[in-house]
């Protein structure tokens, strides 16, 4: 297995236009971080695996089906009858950057457990490459608990983890409880995504070199990766840090560009097959690249997981840029 991701996969329901009689239209898709960076790496022909917990309901249906024929792995996805498989109604500004509302009390991606964790740990994180988490199963218990078992697996099988602290404020019963827990979350990871908003967030400025060199200094992080939107990303590996512009597209829907990023540096990662010390900074600043790309193209359809776009056009507009 190449990577492993832990939490939810939930429904989006997007903006789909106006009906006849001029009443909003909703079109369902799927969604979820975890679940986005996973079929962003199996549409590079990755091989990926999801735990997490869905309702038994005719969403939780839909969304096993969107693994299958995605390619991943959903042996880790237990449906439950207990709670309702959670929904997020996305609402696009005019330049397609996306806000969330959420439908979850709880939801069904909550209320993974750490038992769930012995069950399935070994056979699919303790055979990956990479395991990956966010941030949201560290919200409420019993899935922060779940994602703290799941993390010292993955530790005690020495492999590498990424994180994304993808906050989503509504979704915390605090800010100060947020920043405790996500930064938490940094002292098992060694690559962490993160936006330049969630960057001053958690360190208190929004300055690329100072607030990377922070977290890689008091967590220990290997890799610390921060988006920039329209504007590129920015890449920090020990002493060395590179800045790659971004790629002009005329984007529709910014839903899933970062988890699409992830995927699209996490394939580029394995892709070099070395450690993190021993990449060159040329090799960051392509991986970086072909990243800004995935990310970007990603905006240019609507939702998450239909929009990621397929390796050859990745690498076609990599090969002219």
């Amino acid at each position: 297995m190449d990577v492993t991701a832990l939490g939810e996969i939930l429904i989006d329901f997007s903006p789909a236009g106006s009906s006849p009689q001029g009443n909003r239209l909703l079109e369902q898709n799927a969604g979820g971080a975890p679940a986005n960076v996973l079929a962003a790496l199996s549409r590079f022909g990755r091989k990926t695996a999801l735990i997490g917990k869905v309702g038994e309901d005719e969403f939780g249906h839909y969304l096993r089906s969107v693994l299958v024929d995605n390619g991943i792995d959903a042996s880790g996805l237990m449906m439950i009858p207990e709670a309702s498989t959670t929904l997020a109604f996305v609402h696009l500004g005019e330049n397609g950057e996306r806000s969330f509302s959420f439908v979850q009390n709880p939801g069904a991606d909550q209320l993974l457990s750490a038992k769930d964790i012995k069950e399935v740990g070994d056979l699919l994180i303790g055979q990956s490459s990479v395991f990956h988490f966010g941030s949201l199963s560290l919200t409420h218990e019993p899935a922060r608990s779940a994602t703290w078992a799941a993390l010292k697996c993955a530790r005690g099988h020495g492999i590498k983890v990424s994180y994304d602290p993808n906050l989503r404020e509504a979704l915390w019963p605090g800010l100060e409880e947020a920043k405790r827990l996500i930064l938490e979350g940094m002292r098992f990871a060694d690559i962490v995504k993160l936006s330049v908003e969630e960057l001053e967030f958690l360190t208190g400025t929004s300055n690329l070199e100072q607030g990377s060199r922070q977290l890689a200094e008091e967590y220990g992080l290997s890799v610390v990766l921060v988006t920039l939107g329209a504007e590129g990303s920015f890449c920090r590996r020990g002493g060395d840090t590179c800045l790659v512009e971004g790629i002009t597209v005329k984007a529709v829907d910014t839903t899933g560009a970062g988890d699409a990023f992830l995927g699209g540096w996490l394939h580029a990662y394995l892709e070099a097959n070395k450690p993190e010390t021993e990449l060159s900074l040329d090799e960051l600043r392509n991986m970086l690249r072909f990243a800004n790309i995935t990310g970007a193209l990603t905006t240019t359809r609507k939702g998450a997981i239909p929009a990621l776009p397929a390796l050859e056009t990745v690498l076609e507009l990599y090969k002219e840029t």
